[in-house]
């Protein structure tokens, strides 16, 4: 198990990837793309296309797809980091890394909530952000990228609080809602301080989550209009239909379905940002660790049930995952397109799936398998221990393991 800072500067590498049975985009304005093959210099992907027009020759790597598909990585858009790859929700370590099979490669923190000892007063709340940041940014369990340092805003706190944690490099608020900040006015200034900053916000939604949290319904939601939507499906309580409703049209910001929420309201959730024609709001998460454990699956999980039981075709749902969180989080990976950071999934269906193939698989309710993950342009995994197994998997044929 690799745990790894990013790569160092140093002398060129090139991947070169052939025999793609289908390229999936991430972008849900042209979730497939033509080609079969992908050409990767230095961590980014420099083309994508037919074999026959790339310069794949020379390669340090060589992967031959073997007709899988290829995904932008996974992204878990809400986790609750603590401290490395180790979790006291559960006490297991190790859970970053098992989401890396399945196929996860970024994780953007909602707040480092579950940390024993938690700060509550404003200097000690900033320090362990700083801190988080720090130590995510050097430290990336199997390769993921995990955005941390997220602090739980609190009463008190003032314009130079946010204008400090910018400038130490903290680009995230935790969940609003989950510390001591739950009015609307308080937590619209805040937003809008961090905002000016370049600090992205995420609001809690539903129910209280853990002891300290409470109920946030529509009217705290749209007042503070944060970036994003946390949990509108419940975390794990959701707010009633009529209340989800009036978010979805009230706000233009992110819809955030995570796995351990409500999954009736996750369903209504996006029938609605359909029924608005915007579905490129809608990203996933896990919310987790959490009181319901760690899911490793999470991510594909939720694809597979908003394609199967919300009629969503498989390649749109898959661009939750991806490219949605990409723009909405504001990140280099999450796409398969020129200048993006190399993060990718191998994909097939599961042996013995009644589907025809990885498509029909999913909207038939089905996990893929995960033959491959690549991060940075490295390969990191190769048949996954987690989902189940995939009829076809990609051969490394030249380079090894990072």
């Amino acid at each position: 198990m690799a745990h790894d800072a990013p790569a160092a500067a140093g002398g060129a590498t090139k991947l070169a990837i052939r025999n793609i049975g289908l390229i999936l985009s991430g972008d849900i304005r042209n979730p497939i793309l033509a080609g079969d093959a992908v050409l990767v210099e230095n961590g980014r992907i420099v083309a994508t296309g037919k074999a026959k027009d790339l310069d794949l020759e020379g390669a340090d790597t060589v992967v031959d797809a073997l007709g899988t598909a290829l995904a932008p990585g996974l992204i878990d858009s809400h986790v609750h980091p603590v401290a490395g790859d180790w979790t006291p929700r559960q006490n297991q370590i190790g859970w970053i890394d098992s989401s890396l099979h399945g196929g996860v490669t970024t994780m953007i923190s909602a707040g480092e909530v579950h940390m024993p000892g938690r700060p509550k007063d404003i200097v000690g709340l900033k320090a362990m952000a700083i801190f988080h940041q720090r130590m995510y940014a050097a430290f990336r369990p199997g390769g993921v990228k995990v955005h941390g340092g997220a602090p739980i805003i609190e009463q008190g706190m003032t314009e130079e609080d946010f204008k400090d944690l910018a400038t130490a490099g903290v680009k995230l608020l935790g969940e609003i809602g989950l510390g001591g900040v739950k009015d609307g006015v308080t937590g619209h200034q805040m937003v809008e301080w961090a905002r000016k900053y370049g600090i992205q916000s995420t609001i809690h939604t539903g129910g209280p989550s853990i002891p300290g949290s409470g109920l946030i319904d529509k009217d705290v939601v749209l007042e503070v209009d944060a970036d994003v939507v946390g949990h509108i499906n419940g975390g794990h309580t959701a707010l009633p239909d009529k209340e989800i409703r009036c978010i979805c049209e009230g706000c233009k910001r992110g819809l955030e379905i995570v796995h351990n929420g409500n999954e009736r309201a996750a369903l209504y959730t996006l029938r609605t940002a359909k029924e608005l024609g915007q579905l490129e709001r809608v990203i996933l998460g896990t919310d987790a660790p959490a009181g319901s454990g760690v899911q490793p699956l999470g991510i594909l999980r939720m694809v597979s049930m908003l394609s199967s039981l919300g009629d969503i075709p498989a390649e749109i749902a898959f661009c939750f995952a991806t490219g949605n969180t990409t723009r909405m989080r504001k990140l280099d990976a999450g796409l398969i397109e020129k200048g993006m950071s190399a993060d990718f999934v191998f994909l097939d269906k599961a042996q013995h799936s009644a589907g025809k193939d990885l498509l029909d698989s999913v909207q038939l309710g089905d996990l893929p398998g995960v033959g491959m993950v690549v991060i940075d342009g490295i390969p990191r995994i190769q048949r996954s221990r987690n989902t189940p197994p995939a009829t076809k998997i990609p051969d490394l044929v030249k380079g090894k393991l990072g």
